[in-house]
């Protein structure tokens, strides 16, 4: 008899025994509740040992999505399933946003329950053996799974990949050019249960477009002119652990079609094969362009982006992260020297503010570019303004930096007397709440359709949008 306990909160009591009865027979123990107090006080019993929930979203006293958001220490130790009806869906998807390990659609099968479960537990598991370090307290606030950085807009990066890290749902990073997506790809890998098995990396944008179905699903020896020999694509070379697709929005629509039905599936068909082959993998998938802009304009199917956009994460561009700056030039300098022979010594103050003053439209690339230039050009040990090339110019005044959310507004300029704003009669005769939805929506127009980062503007968490915005029957474009 396996020693692994599940608690099942579920108030349709023949819902939750039919799911007690199948996971029972799977070996698993069971303990129903039917209420959200009643959960409590089981997982607050000593050694209560669950290793993973089974969670109904509509209880009798309350809702599971409000009781994980309040309860989040429950994710960061327990494996979560959500069972969800379909009119919930959005609400399943926003619990996998908050770190739930996965959901299913009632009436659930009892294989893919069984399958689910088993995954839950070994997450539960890899999480109590081995728990993942928190930048805050661990290695310190500047480096965080090969990212380097302590800026608010990173901090928020580093905690959205721990709630993904063991969750089975499917990642979008969306950010610039040279921002970091392939490195956010790997720590969300490295940070999971899936950090010893195979990373393979994949840029849709670099391969043509009639060797990438090959690429991704592989293909039998003879399947066209060329393949001569059998060959396993980079899905099955992925087997157990992530699949990450760079550059998703240069895939052709027609080869989307076939992404979407192994996503549905979980199974691939080799170029050449008759029979489908089961496959394990977790997809994360990233773009430099504005997602919901290419499934408007019709360049990327809308039911792809549903089912690859579950979790999206966006990165900053450097531009915006301060002092981070420094951090990396003078991490990357010292790394370079190393690889030269040299000593360099960090940036001086003069050097480091030219340049927190320069744009990076290349972002993290671009700095890296240049600092190994430099290791290269100069003898050291100091740096001087003579490293700076053209488009860096010591001279030009400091930009204004936007606002982190985190930082009250008040400590960085003096906030504007209503009476000089234009327009405010407009809202004497709206409700509180659609002043509200006015703003919300104006953020998102103004982010460019994405919530992470209107919600990071706004000063709340991107779930909350998600939720108002259902409430508003509002279509999210990044959800």
């Amino acid at each position: 008899m396996s020693s692994h306990k599940i608690l099942i909160i579920e108030d349709i009591a023949s819902l939750s025994i039919a799911y007690a009865g199948h996971l029972e027979t799977a070996g698993f123990r069971c303990v129903i509740v039917d209420n959200l107090a009643d959960a409590n006080i089981e997982l607050e019993r000593e050694n209560s040992g669950f290793s993973a929930i089974l969670l109904d979203l509509q209880l009798p006293d309350g809702n599971g999505l409000d009781w994980l958001e309040n309860n989040a220490s429950i994710l960061s130790e327990i494996s979560v399933i959500v069972a969800t009806a379909d009119g919930s869906i959005n609400r399943a998807i926003d619990a996998m946003r908050l770190g739930a390990y996965d959901f299913m659609v009632k009436p659930l099968s009892p294989t893919r329950l069984v399958t689910a479960m088993k995954g839950a537990v070994e997450v539960t598991k890899s999480v109590q053996a081995d728990v993942i370090q928190d930048p805050q307290t661990g290695s310190g606030p500047s480096d965080f799974a090969g990212f380097i950085g302590s800026s608010p807009p990173m901090q928020e990066v580093y905690r959205q990949i721990r709630n993904v890290a063991n969750s089975k749902a499917t990642v979008f990073i969306t950010g610039e050019s040279g921002t970091g997506k392939e490195v956010c790809a790997d720590a969300i890998h490295k940070s999971g249960p899936r950090g010893k098995k195979p990373f393979v990396a994949i840029n849709c944008g670099a391969i043509p477009e009639d060797l990438l179905e090959s690429e991704l699903f592989g293909h039998l020896k003879g399947s066209f002119t060329g393949a001569i020999t059998d060959r396993v694509g980079a899905v099955q070379a992925a087997h157990g652990g992530t699949l990450f697709l760079d550059e998703i929005c240069e895939m052709q629509l027609k080869l989307q079609v076939k992404l979407l039905r192994f996503l549905q599936t979980g199974t691939v068909q080799r170029v050449g094969a008759t029979k489908a082959e089961d496959v394990d993998v977790r997809i994360i998938c990233a773009t430099n362009r504005n997602p919901a802009q290419e499934v408007e304009q019709g360049r990327f199917r809308e039911d792809l982006f549903y089912r690859l956009a579950v979790v999206p994460i966006d990165l900053p561009p450097l531009r915006e992260r301060g002092g981070d700056i420094t951090l990396l030039a003078n991490s990357f300098l010292m790394k370079f020297a190393e690889e030269e022979g040299k000593k360099f010594l960090p940036l001086n103050a003069s050097l480091a503010e030219s340049f927190e003053r320069h744009n990076w439209p290349g972002n993290v690339r671009e700095l890296q570019n240049l600092m190994r230039r430099a290791a290269v050009m100069f003898a050291g040990p100091d740096l001087d303004s003579s490293i700076l090339p053209e488009f860096v110019d010591p001279a030009t005044p400091v930009t204004a930096r936007p606002v982190p959310a985190s930082e009250p507004v008040g400590e960085r300029a003096q906030p504007i007397a209503l009476e000089q704003r234009d327009g405010l009669s407009s809202f004497d005769d709206m409700t509180l709440e659609q002043i509200e939805q006015f703003f919300v929506e104006r953020a998102v127009r103004r982010c460019n359709g994405s919530l992470t980062k209107a919600a990071r503007q706004l000063g709340v968490s991107p779930s909350t949008l998600y939720r108002k915005r259902e409430k508003w029957n509002v279509a999210s474009p990044d959800s």
